[in-house]
């Protein structure tokens, strides 16, 4: 009997008999692997453990503790909610259902007249339950595409015959598709290409969480759909950790305290694109001078560049033909320009104006580049995802010798900023997408010398293959926040294209002509994004150094309120942003409201303190520090800020 081998993961092979299956295998290693296995991963691929394996491929069985094990019975609660939908409502057309990060969706289209609310979420839920608890097995069936369109067609699933048509279409005349792969769990089944566990019963909590309108295809002019969305854990408790850690995000929303603590505004004459208020600019300016002061401290220069331009430029840097749906364009005096999205292009000319020598490099510029993308209206998501965008943007021209150093002295960089605000970064090592730019012999060179670079530094780090930038590949930073949210920052990208579309060169010590290497360096992302995962990582109270108000002045009485004010006064002069609050209201329910807005601290005034000199010191969720002359609280507060302590704890 023919025999297949596979490799598992601590490099033990594993011998079957041909045809052996993931469950076969799972088996074979032991009966408590068998029952706890959901799935398969072979050379990469997360596939059904009925599947037969793939012999001479590396083996790993996928259980609830692996990567990528939720994503698996995600799929499965979107069969099951699709299923308990079919029942409870007669006519829907179904579509598609994926697994996403955090959950799961399905996209539906109810009968007319039929809508579809949280309302409704509960009795969903409970038919959910139904087929849950029914221990349904998923089960896979491979049929022709004559019999897939027969069946989709007789049922009035127009979506489903559309998904496999265009099937058809993609694989062409030369390579035709002659089938397509169908799972069945209990009286449901849906075109999929898989994978799913082996059962319903995997799915041990499951949660619906909101309703939104979808279009088919994402396609504005087509069928609007109703998406509900999900999320499946493998426990109750879990289920309930991700619950709570969501009421924490929606308190911590940087949308809701942008508006509470009066930082931002946006407004529809402006789609996507934030008017930030004095509190809010307060913190832009705070984060402009550390980008400033560090970028000088580490030898860049700062520049500064127009935001529109001639098409031309981006058809020779090659953003017209990966990047135009994304940007914006006019005629000025009937020639076609257009609003950069991308500053590397600007600071190319900068580099070209004057003959470069070796002994010039590296160049650094940096530059708050203000860029314009054309993000769709559905996307669009307060500071995190808007069309406005000022990126704290760097360029490094070096020759290829210089590499190590410069990538090694920008990850150095990033990981001083981020320490600032207490994020611990995580390295990702992005590779060639499919739809890129050059030749394989520079991709090879490119990556590398990145991961030389990592590597030299001693950093761990995952490869993210297929990820990188269309010009070349990078190394992503990212960061995880107070509440376990994972956040992708920083960036340093390396590129030999450009460079070569724009002919480049500095002479080289042997007198000849050399092409420099460009660096594309961006730590904190963009500043509007950087501060809105600053709201919510902080929840609006900003460490002092941060704060748009830094000490608020509260006269016990108006008596004091002449007092207050030279108080606050003499704090401003001292550099510190204070504020003096002289309503005729309590003293008690201005520090209410103090806190409220998140002050890091309150001055009190009383008639002892005006004729001390001095003042009662409070600390926003501390309380009373004690009273002091106000040379020494000015003192005190700013060595606070002079440390830039990421919060009042460190």
């Amino acid at each position: 009997m023919r025999r297949v081998n596979v490799t598992l993961p601590d490099g033990t092979e594993l011998e079957l008999d041909d045809g052996a299956t993931g469950a076969d295998a799972a088996a074979a290693i032991g009966p408590g692997l068998a029952r706890a296995a959901l799935a398969v991963r072979q050379n990469g691929e997360v596939r059904d453990l009925a599947r037969p394996l793939v012999g001479g491929e590396p083996l790993e069985i996928i259980t609830a503790k692996s990567d990528g094990a939720l994503d698996v019975i995600r799929h499965d609660a979107a069969h099951v909610l699709a299923a308990a939908v079919m029942e409870l409502y007669p006519g829907v057309k179904i579509s598609i259902g994926p697994p996403i990060e955090n959950g799961f969706y399905y996209d539906f289209e109810f009968p007319a007249g039929v809508t579809v609310s949280d309302a409704d979420f509960g009795r969903i839920e409970e038919r959910m339950r139904q087929h849950i608890n029914a221990d349904e097995q998923f089960a896979r069936e491979d049929v022709t595409v004559d019999e897939a369109l027969r069946r989709f067609r007789a049922e009035g699933q127009d979506y489903k015959v559309e998904l496999i048509e265009d099937l058809v279409a993609d694989a062409g005349p030369a390579d035709p598709l002659e089938s397509v792969s169908l799972y069945t769990n209990g009286p449901f089944t849906d075109l999929c290409r898989g994978p799913h566990g082996p059962s319903t019963k995997r799915i041990k909590a499951v949660k619906l969480q909101s309703v939104a309108g979808a279009y088919w295809r994402g396609d504005a002019a087509r069928q609007q759909l109703t998406r509900i969305y999900g999320t499946a854990f493998f426990s109750k408790e879990e289920l309930a950790q991700y619950l709570e850690r969501l009421e924490q995000a929606r308190a911590r929303d940087h949308r809701k305290l942008g508006r509470e603590l009066e930082l931002f505004m946006f407004s529809e004459l402006s789609p996507g694109s934030p008017f930030w208020q004095p509190a809010g600019m307060a913190i832009w300016n705070e984060l402009s001078k550390l980008w400033r002061e560090e970028n000088r401290r580490r030898g860049y220069r700062e520049v500064k560049t127009p935001i529109l331009y001639d098409v031309e430029l981006f058809k020779q840097s090659g953003h017209w033909d990966t990047y135009r749906e994304n940007m914006y364009f006019t005629d000025v005096e009937d020639r076609p320009m257009a609003l950069k999205p991308m500053n590397c292009p600007a600071h190319v000319q900068l580099f070209k104006e004057a003959r470069r020598s070796y002994r010039d490099l590296p160049i650094r510029y940096s530059e708050q580049g203000l860029v314009h993308r054309h993000e769709p209206s559905g996307t669009l998501h307060g500071l995190l995802r808007v069309r406005h965008i000022t990126q704290d943007d760097a360029h490094i021209f070096c020759s290829e010798e210089q590499i190590r150093q410069e990538v090694i002295g920008c990850l150095d960089f990033g990981f001083f900023l981020y320490d600032l605000f207490g994020f611990e970064p995580k390295l990702e090592l992005s590779t060639r997408p499919a739809k890129r730019i050059g030749t394989d012999e520079m991709w090879d060179r490119a990556e590398a010398a990145l991961q030389g670079a990592l590597d030299a530094r001693g950093l761990p780090y995952e490869v993210n293959a297929g990820d990188g930038a269309f010009y070349g590949p990078k190394i992503d930073l990212h960061m995880t926040d107070s509440i376990g949210r994972s956040w992708q920052l920083g960036t340093v990208q390396l590129d030999y294209s450009m460079p070569a579309r724009f002919d480049l060169s500095f002479t080289g010590a042997d007198d000849a002509d050399h092409q420099p290497v460009m660096i594309h360096r961006a730590l904190l992302g963009s500043f509007e994004r950087f501060i809105g995962i600053l709201v919510e990582h902080y929840a609006g109270e900003f460490p002092l150094w941060l704060a748009p108000v830094q000490a608020a002045v509260l006269p016990v009485a108006d008596r004091h309120a002449e007092y207050g004010a030279r108080v606050a006064a003499a704090l401003g002069d001292a550099g510190l942003r204070a504020e003096l609050d002289s309503r005729t209201e309590s003293v008690g329910r201005k520090i209410r409201e103090a806190e409220l807005r998140k002050v890091p601290y309150m001055l009190v005034v009383g008639e002892r303190d005006v004729e001390s000199g001095g003042a009662a010191l409070r600390r926003h969720g501390e309380g009373d520090l004690g009273s002091f002359p106000l040379d020494e609280v000015a003192e005190r507060l700013l060595a606070e800020v002079a440390e830039r302590r990421y919060s009042s704890q460190r």
